[in-house]
């Protein structure tokens, strides 16, 4: 495309959820909308939250939940323009530690204490009879420092974690406790996010990234790209091809995968919804307020 490219700065936790921006990058489908995607590795959700308010990024893709605490925590008017996945995350555990019942008193391993994932944690906990008190939690910020936290540390005893890192825990020998959706049921993880003043000013520009992101989606789930995800995803990410492999395995499993053209989870969006309010003892908003649709099928109708 010719002419000026708009310069986007994306935050994202990298894993299976950016596949398709990888892929987006790769293959050319931001830049022939007029776009220069700069992805920026995220070290803590709070950096993400901070950042985006800031102007720092103008995108971030992030948990669901981060835009709630966004919204209600900071004050700031931001909002979900897309759906994702349900987060991939398993949780792991010390390999002495048998049952869930079992961390009473010990200490777990989160990126923070008051958002996103730590909410299912504690709702995972509650299911089998432990209470955020019968707990001390462990600040370690994104999933790769939880990963290295615990196998630096065996006094961590658990963390929710995702691939790859996911599949390192399980090589590293900590014991898999099993996929956070088969206990909470359905849920929306990882989405992007806006400011809304951002969107509203840059809607092409935003519309644009979506469709590039959906572009790339596509590309990933289509089963004849399968060889050269898994090769992208070891160069990208910077994996052993089998746990590339892995990955895209993952990312492109019909029922737990990426979501197709990153169709919004509204009962998953309602779990979040309902794990932050019964944490906050209140009643859950209603869920309109934190998310626009809009961009999202403005961007599915120009593909």
């Amino acid at each position: 495309m010719t002419g000026e490219q708009t310069h986007l700065t994306v935050m994202v936790f990298p894993g299976t959820q950016t596949l398709p921006l990888l892929a987006a990058q790769t293959w050319g489908y931001f830049e022939k909308r007029g776009l220069t995607v700069e992805l920026k590795p995220a070290p803590n959700s709070e950096e993400q939250r901070a950042g985006l308010a800031a102007g720092r990024y103008q995108i971030v893709h992030g948990a669901a939940d981060q835009c709630l605490a966004l919204v209600e925590a900071a004050e700031v008017d931001a909002m979900i323009v897309a759906g994702g996945d349900n987060g991939f995350n398993h949780l792991f555990v010390q390999p002495e530690i048998a049952r869930i019942a079992d961390l009473r008193g010990r200490t777990l391993v989160a990126d923070v204490a008051n958002t996103g994932w730590s909410f299912v944690l504690y709702d995972i906990l509650k299911r089998h009879g432990l209470s955020r008190g019968d707990v001390i939690i462990h600040e370690a910020g994104a999933p790769f420092r939880r990963f290295e936290a615990m196998c630096a540390d065996k006094t961590m005893a658990a963390a929710i974690l995702n691939p790859p890192f996911a599949i390192r825990a399980r090589r590293a020998g900590l014991g898999d406790m099993g996929a956070v959706v088969d206990t909470i049921g359905s849920y929306l993880g990882t989405v992007p996010y806006v400011l809304r003043s951002w969107a509203n000013a840059n809607s092409d520009a935003l519309v644009g990234y979506l469709a590039g992101c959906i572009e790339g989606l596509r590309w990933v789930l289509d089963p004849a790209a399968k060889a050269d995800a898994i090769k992208l995803v070891g160069e990208r990410l910077e994996v052993p091809l089998d746990i590339a492999e892995e990955m895209v395995a993952a990312a492109t499993d019909p029922v737990r995968g990426l979501a197709k053209d990153a169709a919004f989870d509204f009962q998953g969006f309602r779990t979040v919804l309902k794990l932050r309010a019964d944490f906050e003892g209140r009643t859950p908003a209603p869920p309109e307020k934190y998310f626009d649709l809009s961009f999202h099928r403005r961007a599915i109708a120009g593909l």
